[in-house]
């Protein structure tokens, strides 16, 4: 004991000469005290009394007595940005673009495609010392090897069908568009000309930044904010504001002249945005944050793309799935609730449909020989040639003729004829035939938003983790390494052909990704390991319940085709399962709104009033606000 401190006594605490304070016996009145243990004193429940204050001092314009009115739903996509009032019947669809004027205009980057589809090789030129037969006799090609494969599926299902098919129905189709005669067609005739344009403003949205007749001439850069369910970092890089600046320009621009609604007005508006199914964290905390902060709206209420889809569809239990044009997802959804061990993302949708169809158009010499799809305006061909010929009913096969216009910028429309066979079954069979696709070269140059190491909040992530969809559809993946080789899937290759070692994913088990992997399959085989991911006694239900969206869901035959394919699956393996079923969207709704719509219901019930996180709510809670308010995401 030091100097000068006396010895405490027996009989005291020895705690006299510190600053602390023996706390008193407990009251039993405190213990049983309810402070903060009800509802009624959450941050919450106060936000929610102000609010009805509030509300009794609002005068609500005769314009906007509609339930909904002041409720605006947004659902960005690949392709198209939908949004409208929850009160509209439809919503407002715009293309998903931005064209910027760069400064130089030499600066302005030449438009880009990524190839997703395997090609043929270029076939060089005959030798002609040589005969005719004894070149090329046997290909090594990869493609036709391919093609074989689902060439000879085709015929299976057409022989199961007991459907004729035509002979040397390729070397006819080959033989009529080899010797084509476009016509052309007069301005004063062709009702449907546009009105292109060389040079304009500093931004150009939507169809105007479409219209251009040569971006890079004129000093544009056209990009596309958003790519699957995540922001376009192929285009744009790593800078996330630059991303965010193009989503904010593409809402104002459209809330501005399609809808009348002016930035002024964003505080009075209620946003219910339709995020995905299987989202990356950073894209919903940056997505809300430009909402709530930056373009300053009341509140905000997130909703999943397949939980919107079963309120539009007015089911409480399905299997829903949404064919996109870049990725198309997979989820379940059990009495308003997504399953979150179901979802599975697909890198595959509508776009290599597209893209497939070119490829096996140039096979029976396409008549239009300048197709380019990094042109828009020949994209948009493609498109308009697969949404006339294209179906997935064995039925369509056989020798047609058909025809096509083609609008280039400042001339006249020509217009073509092409004959075709079982390429307008194939190009949709991809989805089913993914063998096709080069999935590595489609993630190729895309950057995280984020660094996944670095969180500025705690707390669990749901969108982060490996379903048990995705680990049942690699399961047969699962093999140890050799002598810790990376898996051919992992390995890029360079410019010299020589393979290059990437860096190993942080979502590896057992030597694999198990996110790419799960990536690559076929949808059928998707949708039904998604169920399976519910358990043996639910499974049946939601197989019996599946909801097809999105834009690719308008193929002639989708339903036939997708039913029969998970029929053949289910019958092998599950003995008692009964018939598969496909259930429609609802009559006269479009399946690429139906999520749209559902969403808008959604911001019209009662129930929303639970939901809505507002800008003090961000400001204390953030992410974690949503989390607490949108239990399902």
């Amino acid at each position: 004991m030091p100097r000068g401190i006396p010895n405490a006594r027996r009989d005291e605490d020895g705690l006299r000469y510190t600053a602390f304070h023996v706390p008193m016996a407990p009251n039993p009145k405190h213990m049983l005290s309810n402070y903060l243990k009800s509802e009624s004193q959450s941050i919450w429940t106060r936000n929610a009394l102000k609010k009805s204050k509030a509300r009794q001092d609002e005068v609500v314009p005769p314009q906007d007595a509609r339930r909904g009115s002041q409720i605006i739903v947004i659902h960005p996509g690949s392709r198209f940005l939908r949004i409208g009032r929850a009160s509209n019947v439809f919503p407002v669809v715009v293309p998903n673009v931005v064209a910027r004027k760069m400064n130089p205009v030499s600066a302005a980057p030449a438009p880009t495609f990524v190839k997703g589809i395997y090609r043929p090789r270029p076939v060089p030129p005959e030798d002609p010392t040589q005969p005719t037969s004894e070149v090329f006799v046997v290909s090594d090609d990869p493609f036709d090897e391919e093609m074989a494969a689902v060439t000879l599926s085709l015929r299976d299902r057409m022989r199961f069908y007991k459907l004729n098919i035509t002979p040397n129905a390729t070397n006819i189709a080959k033989t009529y568009n080899t010797d084509y005669k476009p016509e052309i067609i007069a301005e004063h005739n062709d009702p449907y000309q546009l009105e292109w344009i060389k040079d304009g403003e500093d931004v150009l949205v939507g169809e105007q930044a479409l219209l251009l007749a040569s971006p890079q001439e004129s000093g544009y850069a056209v990009r596309w904010p958003i790519r699957g369910s995540n922001f376009n970092t192929r285009d744009y890089g790593s800078s996330v504001q630059t991303i965010l600046a193009d989503v904010e320009t593409v809402i104002a621009h459209t809330l501005r002249d399609r809808m009348g609604i002016k930035p002024r007005d964003y505080k009075d508006y209620s946003v219910v945005l339709v995020v995905p199914d299987l989202y990356d964290r950073p894209y919903l905390r940056e997505f809300a944050n430009l909402l709530l902060v930056t373009m300053g709206f009341k509140q905000l209420c997130a909703q999943q793309e397949s939980l919107a889809a079963a309120y539009g569809a007015g089911l409480s239990n399905a299997c829903v799935v949404d064919i996109g044009a870049v990725k198309t997802s997979v989820s379940c959804v059990d009495e308003g609730l997504i399953i979150p061990e179901t979802r599975l993302n697909l890198n595959m949708g509508g776009d290599d449909i597209t893209e497939f169809l070119h490829v096996l158009l140039e096979r029976i010499n396409f008549p239009y020989r300048d197709m380019d799809l990094a042109r828009w305006y020949d994209w948009s061909v493609m498109e308009e040639l697969k949404s006339s010929l294209c179906s997935l009913s064995e039925n369509d096969v056989a020798l047609n003729l058909h025809d096509f216009v083609v609008r280039k910028p400042f001339k006249p429309a020509e217009k073509y004829p092409i004959r075709v066979c079982d390429e307008i079954i194939l190009a949709p069979m991809v989805i089913f035939e993914p063998r096709l696709i080069q999935f590595t070269k489609k993630q190729e140059n895309m950057h995280p938003i984020s660094h996944p190491d670095i969180s500025d909040e705690v707390l669990e992530h749901h969108g982060d983790q490996i379903t048990k969809a995705m680990t049942i559809s690699t399961d047969h993946l699962n093999k140890p390494p050799v002598d810790g080789q990376i898996p051919f899937e992992l390995v890029q290759v360079d410019e010299e052909g020589k393979g290059v070692k990437t860096p190993v994913p942080a979502k590896l088990v057992g030597g694999y990704d198990v996110v790419f992997e799960a990536s690559k399959l076929p949808l059928d085989v998707a949708i039904f390991n998604s169920a399976r991911a519910t358990g043996d006694e639910k499974m049946h239900k939601y197989l019996q319940a599946v909801l097809v969206i999105g834009g690719s869901a308008n193929i002639p035959g989708m339903a036939h085709g997708l039913e029969s394919r998970l029929q053949a699956i289910t019958s092998t393996i599950m003995a008692d399962m009964e018939k598969v079923q496909i259930i429609p969207p609802p009559k006269e709704i479009d399946p690429a709104v139906l999520a749209w719509k559902g969403a808008a219901v959604l911001g019209k019930m009662d129930g929303v009033s639970e939901l809505w996180v507002t800008q003090s709510d961000w400001d204390i809670l953030g992410l974690r606000g949503l989390k607490e308010r949108c239990f399902f995401l």
